[in-house]
């Protein structure tokens, strides 16, 4: 008996996710290797980040997504080298594993512009384990602010600033908004919550930059609403334990700020660039590799590129945008490709991407969203954003905790993840002199 084709998936995220469902029927052995357990669902990391969700209420077990498909398998590792010749992947651990054909699903990381050093100062939200030291950054700043010596302290204490102005930027800094105005009101005895500064630094002129024009003016209008300070065309020069340093136009500006959020770009990971490296693609600025119109690198046709790791461009030469839906319906057609192939049959159809639309939301009952070319803002788009949200969650039994959290946090504003976590890099920083000597017989 002939063996089987097998098809080896880098990445259980949205698009190797869809990319293995899409293979159920196909006579292939399917090998989904991650380097978690688990499928994100990264779209609400930032509902753990500020103590809406917890994260076992957005992470499905991988083995659990795909118990019933008999022809795959889930294997937990990190791929970290390629043979494209001689079609054999290598792990970490010096494992190699055989393809026919290669789904690369490993997505992006997130990128401090040269400036690694702020990652300390300035988490990015990327993973579980990045969201739960925002929250812990978050909550422990209130918690320092009431232990505060001075005034001054306090107020850099609950002084709050994200940087970068994207859907991420947005979602973190209304909910943060949010959490001060009505979750924390009456928690403190000290300070005032609700007095907090939250600024949004962004470097183009606008937020939102990819949406329409008058859904990026309506952003920032409710996000201005919920008492978000937004700052354009600044350039952020520095980022330390006392606060962030920006460049605004002939200007240098401080901001003494304890807690700082980083939404800015992303680039590739180490793997992506191995990849690039052995089978000598073509990559863009932020390291995405170059891939033809059927997802595969040129000369590699057993070699597809899916989600933010894959520069593809539509039918009018634009880059896809790195967004889950763009990554899901990549993963099913390089699965219907693979199958087709399998079957005899060449699938000479380019990828098409179906822009179903985007939505950003910023608050309760706030959000802006661009579908099907219908622009929509406020209390209807956040229910939108609801539905699809909630659609999308991979378990069922996710879906309907997500949603009794949410009913509950609409009703009350509480967040029942509020845990402070791990320890962060702010933790050590000034510790307020006058309770050094309670309590220790001085």
């Amino acid at each position: 008996m002939e063996p089987k084709h097998q098809v080896v998936i880098l990445g259980g995220g949205f698009g190797g996710l869809a990319a293995a469902q899409k293979l159920k029927r196909t006579p292939v052995e399917v090998t989904l290797i991650d380097r978690r357990n688990f499928h994100l669902f990264q779209p609400l990391l930032y509902q753990v980040a500020t103590g809406s969700l917890s994260p076992g209420e957005i992470a499905a077990p991988l083995r659990g997504v795909l118990s019933r498909q008999k022809n795959a398998r889930v294997l937990l590792g990190e791929a970290v080298d390629i043979d494209p010749e001689a079609k054999r992947v290598i792990l970490r651990d010096g494992d190699t594993y055989a393809y026919d054909s290669l789904i690369v699903a490993t997505g992006s990381q997130t990128s401090y512009y040269g400036n690694d050093s702020w990652r300390q100062w300035a988490p990015s939200l990327k993973s579980v384990e990045e969201a739960t030291a925002i929250r812990h950054k978050i909550l422990y700043a209130f918690e320092r602010a009431e232990r505060a010596a001075t005034e001054e302290e306090a107020r850099a204490w609950l002084t709050f600033v994200i940087v970068g102005a994207g859907a991420t930027g947005l979602e973190l800094s209304g909910a943060l908004a949010e959490i001060a105005q009505e979750t924390l009101r009456h928690d403190f005895r000290k300070i005032r919550p609700q007095e907090a500064r939250i600024l949004l630094l962004e470097g183009a002129p606008r937020v939102l930059g990819v949406y329409p024009e008058d859904l990026s003016a309506k952003a920032e209008k409710l996000l201005t609403r919920l008492g978000v300070e937004v700052i354009k065309g600044v350039m952020v020069t520095n980022i330390g334990a006392e606060g962030v340093t920006f460049k605004r136009g002939d200007s240098t500006e401080s901001l003494a700020a304890r807690t700082v959020l980083w939404a800015g770009g992303v680039t590739t990971t180490p793997f992506g660039e191995r990849l690039a490296q052995r089978t000598k693609a073509e990559t863009d600025r932020s390291g995405r590799i170059k891939v033809q119109r059927d997802l595969t690198i040129p000369n590699y046709s057993d070699i597809f590129i899916i989600g933010d790791l894959a520069h593809a461009v539509d039918e009018k030469g634009k880059p896809l945008p790195g967004v889950a839906q763009v990554a899901m319906q990549g993963g099913a057609y390089a699965g219907k490709t693979i199958g087709a192939r399998v079957g005899g049959k060449q699938q000479a159809r380019p990828f098409h991407y179906f822009n179903k639309g985007d939505m950003a939301v910023i608050g309760r009952a706030a959000a802006v969203a661009n579908i099907f070319g219908v622009h929509i803002s406020g209390w209807p788009a956040w229910l939108i954003w609801l539905f699809i949200h909630l659609m999308y969650i991979v378990e069922f039994q996710s879906r309907v905790l997500v949603f009794i959290q949410w009913g509950f946090e609409y009703l009350t504003f509480s967040r029942g993840a509020r845990l402070i976590t791990g320890t962060a890099a702010t933790d050590s920083v000034t510790k307020p002199e006058t309770l050094g000597n309670i309590g220790d017989g001085r």
